[in-house]
Protein backbone atom coordinates (compact mmCIF):
# COMPACT_ATOMS: atom_id res chain seq x y z
CA UNK A 1 0.00 0.00 0.00
CA UNK A 2 1.35 3.42 -0.96
CA UNK A 3 1.53 5.88 1.91
CA UNK A 4 1.42 9.64 1.57
CA UNK A 5 4.74 10.84 2.99
CA UNK A 6 4.57 13.10 6.03
CA UNK A 7 6.97 15.73 4.72
CA UNK A 8 7.20 19.31 5.92
CA UNK A 9 5.39 21.51 3.39
CA UNK A 10 7.21 24.49 1.87
CA UNK A 11 6.83 27.91 3.45
CA UNK A 12 5.18 30.70 1.51
CA UNK A 13 5.05 34.46 1.90
CA UNK A 14 4.24 35.85 5.32
CA UNK A 15 0.76 37.28 5.80
CA UNK A 16 0.13 40.11 8.27
CA UNK A 17 -3.22 40.50 10.01
CA UNK A 18 -4.47 43.82 11.30
CA UNK A 19 -6.50 44.06 14.49
CA UNK A 20 -10.00 45.06 13.44
CA UNK A 21 -12.59 46.51 15.81
CA UNK A 22 -14.28 43.12 16.09
CA UNK A 23 -10.99 41.22 16.49
CA UNK A 24 -8.97 41.08 19.68
CA UNK A 25 -5.15 41.11 19.55
CA UNK A 26 -5.17 37.45 20.59
CA UNK A 27 -7.53 36.47 17.76
CA UNK A 28 -5.45 38.50 15.31
CA UNK A 29 -2.34 36.61 16.38
CA UNK A 30 -4.16 33.29 16.03
CA UNK A 31 -5.40 34.19 12.55
CA UNK A 32 -1.93 35.32 11.47
CA UNK A 33 -0.45 32.07 12.74
CA UNK A 34 -3.04 30.05 10.81
CA UNK A 35 -2.52 32.04 7.60
CA UNK A 36 1.26 31.65 7.84
CA UNK A 37 1.27 28.00 8.88
CA UNK A 38 2.51 25.83 5.98
CA UNK A 39 0.80 22.76 7.47
CA UNK A 40 -2.58 24.51 7.41
CA UNK A 41 -2.02 25.35 3.75
CA UNK A 42 -0.85 21.83 2.92
CA UNK A 43 -3.82 20.27 4.75
CA UNK A 44 -6.20 22.29 2.59
CA UNK A 45 -4.31 21.40 -0.58
CA UNK A 46 -4.36 17.68 0.27
CA UNK A 47 -7.99 17.61 1.38
CA UNK A 48 -7.13 16.84 5.01
CA UNK A 49 -9.52 17.89 7.74
CA UNK A 50 -6.87 19.45 9.96
CA UNK A 51 -3.14 20.18 10.21
CA UNK A 52 -3.11 17.60 13.03
CA UNK A 53 -3.31 14.90 10.36
CA UNK A 54 0.38 15.49 9.67
CA UNK A 55 1.20 14.68 13.29
CA UNK A 56 -0.37 11.23 13.06
CA UNK A 57 1.29 10.61 9.70
CA UNK A 58 4.68 11.43 11.21
CA UNK A 59 4.08 9.32 14.32
CA UNK A 60 2.91 6.43 12.17
CA UNK A 61 5.95 6.70 9.88
CA UNK A 62 8.20 6.42 12.93
CA UNK A 63 6.36 3.90 15.11
CA UNK A 64 4.27 1.91 12.56
CA UNK A 65 1.09 2.38 14.56
CA UNK A 66 -1.54 1.78 11.88
CA UNK A 67 -1.47 -1.69 10.36
CA UNK A 68 -3.60 -3.21 7.59
CA UNK A 69 -6.77 -4.70 9.00
CA UNK A 70 -6.63 -2.75 12.26
CA UNK A 71 -9.64 -1.68 14.26
CA UNK A 72 -8.95 1.95 15.23
CA UNK A 73 -10.80 4.00 17.81
CA UNK A 74 -10.26 7.79 17.69
CA UNK A 75 -11.34 9.58 20.88
CA UNK A 76 -12.19 13.27 20.72
CA UNK A 77 -11.92 12.93 16.97
CA UNK A 78 -13.48 16.17 15.66
CA UNK A 79 -13.00 17.39 12.99
CA UNK A 80 -11.74 13.94 11.91
CA UNK A 81 -8.16 14.48 10.73
CA UNK A 82 -6.69 11.52 12.59
CA UNK A 83 -9.55 9.20 11.59
CA UNK A 84 -8.99 10.28 7.99
CA UNK A 85 -5.33 9.26 8.18
CA UNK A 86 -6.24 5.91 9.76
CA UNK A 87 -8.60 5.20 6.85
CA UNK A 88 -6.01 6.27 4.28
CA UNK A 89 -3.36 4.03 5.82
CA UNK A 90 -5.32 0.82 5.64
CA UNK A 91 -7.27 0.37 8.87
CA UNK A 92 -10.16 -2.02 8.34
CA UNK A 93 -12.50 -0.33 10.80
CA UNK A 94 -12.27 3.24 12.08
CA UNK A 95 -14.61 4.65 14.71
CA UNK A 96 -14.47 8.41 15.43
CA UNK A 97 -16.00 9.54 18.73
CA UNK A 98 -16.62 13.09 19.93
CA UNK A 99 -19.10 15.19 21.86
CA UNK A 100 -19.17 17.49 18.84
CA UNK A 101 -20.73 16.52 15.50
CA UNK A 102 -18.31 15.28 12.83
CA UNK A 103 -19.05 15.51 9.13
CA UNK A 104 -19.42 12.10 7.45
CA UNK A 105 -16.05 10.54 6.64
CA UNK A 106 -15.87 7.82 3.97
CA UNK A 107 -14.44 4.64 5.47
CA UNK A 108 -15.15 5.62 9.08
CA UNK A 109 -18.07 5.34 11.46
CA UNK A 110 -19.03 8.48 13.40
CA UNK A 111 -20.32 8.28 16.97
CA UNK A 112 -21.42 11.46 18.73
CA UNK A 113 -21.31 11.01 22.48
CA UNK A 114 -19.25 10.97 25.67
CA UNK A 115 -16.69 8.16 25.69
CA UNK A 116 -16.54 8.38 29.52
CA UNK A 117 -20.13 7.11 29.74
CA UNK A 118 -19.93 3.69 31.47
CA UNK A 119 -21.93 2.12 28.65
CA UNK A 120 -19.52 3.31 25.96
CA UNK A 121 -16.78 0.61 26.09
CA UNK A 122 -19.20 -2.19 25.23
CA UNK A 123 -21.15 -0.05 22.79
CA UNK A 124 -18.09 1.11 20.86
CA UNK A 125 -16.44 -2.32 20.86
CA UNK A 126 -19.58 -3.69 19.24
CA UNK A 127 -19.68 -0.84 16.71
CA UNK A 128 -16.01 -1.45 15.92
CA UNK A 129 -16.60 -5.15 15.30
CA UNK A 130 -14.38 -6.30 18.18
CA UNK A 131 -11.63 -5.05 20.49
CA UNK A 132 -9.56 -2.14 19.21
CA UNK A 133 -6.03 -2.64 17.92
CA UNK A 134 -5.23 1.07 18.24
CA UNK A 135 -6.75 3.78 20.44
CA UNK A 136 -5.91 7.38 19.51
CA UNK A 137 -6.41 10.54 21.54
CA UNK A 138 -5.40 13.95 20.23
CA UNK A 139 -7.66 15.63 22.78
CA UNK A 140 -6.56 18.86 24.42
CA UNK A 141 -8.43 21.18 26.79
CA UNK A 142 -9.08 24.83 26.09
CA UNK A 143 -5.89 26.47 27.32
CA UNK A 144 -5.93 29.09 30.06
CA UNK A 145 -2.42 30.44 29.50
CA UNK A 146 -1.45 29.19 32.95
CA UNK A 147 1.07 26.42 32.25
CA UNK A 148 0.52 24.27 35.34
CA UNK A 149 -3.28 24.45 35.05
CA UNK A 150 -3.20 23.55 31.36
CA UNK A 151 -0.84 20.67 32.10
CA UNK A 152 -3.12 19.24 34.79
CA UNK A 153 -6.10 19.47 32.46
CA UNK A 154 -4.47 17.65 29.58
CA UNK A 155 -3.08 14.96 31.88
CA UNK A 156 -6.64 14.41 33.16
CA UNK A 157 -7.81 13.90 29.55
CA UNK A 158 -4.95 11.46 28.91
CA UNK A 159 -5.90 9.54 32.07
CA UNK A 160 -9.50 9.22 30.90
CA UNK A 161 -8.40 8.09 27.44
CA UNK A 162 -6.01 5.54 28.96
CA UNK A 163 -8.66 4.18 31.30
CA UNK A 164 -10.94 3.72 28.31
CA UNK A 165 -8.20 2.15 26.18
CA UNK A 166 -7.45 -0.49 28.82
CA UNK A 167 -11.11 -1.54 28.62
CA UNK A 168 -11.33 -1.85 24.84
CA UNK A 169 -7.87 -2.79 23.52
CA UNK A 170 -7.02 -6.22 22.18
CA UNK A 171 -3.85 -7.92 23.47
CA UNK A 172 -0.76 -6.40 21.82
CA UNK A 173 -2.77 -3.26 21.05
CA UNK A 174 -1.41 0.27 20.85
CA UNK A 175 -2.30 3.59 22.49
CA UNK A 176 -1.39 7.17 21.51
CA UNK A 177 -2.31 10.25 23.52
CA UNK A 178 -1.34 13.91 23.67
CA UNK A 179 0.28 15.23 26.84
CA UNK A 180 2.16 18.41 27.74
CA UNK A 181 5.72 18.57 28.99
CA UNK A 182 5.81 18.68 32.78
CA UNK A 183 6.01 16.51 35.85
CA UNK A 184 2.37 15.71 36.60
CA UNK A 185 2.04 12.86 34.11
CA UNK A 186 3.91 10.32 36.29
CA UNK A 187 0.70 8.55 37.44
CA UNK A 188 -0.26 8.10 33.78
CA UNK A 189 3.19 6.75 32.92
CA UNK A 190 3.03 4.31 35.85
CA UNK A 191 -0.25 2.87 34.55
CA UNK A 192 1.10 2.73 31.00
CA UNK A 193 4.24 0.86 32.08
CA UNK A 194 2.15 -1.70 33.97
CA UNK A 195 -0.08 -2.36 30.98
CA UNK A 196 2.18 -2.02 27.93
CA UNK A 197 5.49 -3.56 26.88
CA UNK A 198 6.91 -0.27 25.57
CA UNK A 199 6.17 3.37 26.46
CA UNK A 200 7.87 6.24 24.62
CA UNK A 201 7.43 9.98 24.06
CA UNK A 202 7.65 11.79 20.72
CA UNK A 203 7.18 15.31 19.36
CA UNK A 204 6.37 15.12 15.64
CA UNK A 205 8.00 17.71 13.35
CA UNK A 206 4.61 19.27 12.58
CA UNK A 207 4.06 20.18 16.23
CA UNK A 208 4.60 23.90 16.60
CA UNK A 209 8.01 24.64 18.10
CA UNK A 210 6.53 26.91 20.75
CA UNK A 211 4.05 24.22 21.81
CA UNK A 212 4.81 22.08 24.86
CA UNK A 213 2.79 19.16 23.49
CA UNK A 214 4.22 15.66 23.38
CA UNK A 215 2.69 12.35 22.44
CA UNK A 216 2.96 9.21 24.52
CA UNK A 217 3.26 6.07 22.40
CA UNK A 218 2.43 2.80 24.17
CA UNK A 219 2.69 -0.53 22.34
CA UNK A 220 2.32 -4.18 23.27
CA UNK A 221 -0.77 -4.07 25.48
CA UNK A 222 -0.60 -6.94 27.96
CA UNK A 223 -4.35 -7.48 27.95
CA UNK A 224 -6.86 -7.19 30.75
CA UNK A 225 -6.47 -9.58 33.71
Amino acid sequence: MTRTPALAPPRGLSVRVKTAKSRTPASARWLARQLNDPYVTAAKQQGLRSRAAFKLRELDDKFHLIRPGDRVLDLGAAPGGWSQVAVQRGAASVLAVDLLPIDPLPGATIEQGDFTDPAMPARLTQALGGPADLVLSDMAPNTTGHASTDHIRIVALAEMALDFAVQVLAPDGRFVAKVFQGGSEKPVLDVLKRNFASVRHAKPPSSRKQSSELYVIATGFHGRP
